[in-house]
């Protein structure tokens, strides 16, 4: 079987991006301002809109919205790993990945990412809810609001979200039901 993509200029995707390893080289709050500067880096020349965001150490997950001509999330994220990869601390770099270490490449992230367009506003609001709960799914934290690497305060600011969503099952309806 071979793999599509859904291409649409103008989608909103959901994204699962995945360090090489499950390694958590996004454990420092250091990484995660080299993540934010690949991100800014990579939308000055190439841009798209970020609705929903959470980076924990190993992963990250995020939404974003394309230019109405513009289906080209690929180039995008092989420019952001690209990016990170080459101005990360060296320490990252020079522990390769087992998939990668015979090839002695600098493994940091997984070769595939997992996207899903969004069909309508009832999905775009369920993977925001599983974006911004999925610190708390992994342990990292007992609230969203409690995790420092997420949109989900800007959420709360905008009234979307209470500050205590999440503490209760009743929040929860319809998260990670795929």
């Amino acid at each position: 079987m071979q793999y599509r993509r859904a291409f649409t200029p103008g989608g909103t995707f959901f994204f699962t991006v995945v360090t090489e390893g499950r390694r958590p080289i996004l454990a420092s709050p250091e990484a995660v301002e080299v993540l934010r500067d690949a991100f800014r880096a990579v939308r000055r020349t190439r841009p798209f809109e970020i609705d929903a965001m959470v980076v924990l150490p190993d992963h990250l997950h995020c939404m974003w919205t394309l230019p109405p001509s513009d289906a080209d999330f690929a180039t995008r994220w092989r420019l952001i790993k690209t990016w990170f990869t080459k101005h990360c601390a060296p320490d990252l770099r020079t522990a390769p990945g087992p998939s990668r270490a015979a090839r002695n490449e600098q493994a940091l992230w997984q070769h595939r990412y997992w996207e899903h367009r969004l069909r309508d506003e009832n999905d775009c609001a369920r993977h925001i809810d599983y974006i911004h709960y999925n610190p708390v799914k992994h342990g990292w934290v007992a609230a969203a609001i409690d995790w420092p690497y997420s949109s989900f305060r800007r959420f709360v600011e905008a009234g979307i979200y209470a500050a205590d969503w999440g503490r209760n099952a009743v929040d929860l309806v319809g998260i990670g039901e795929e």
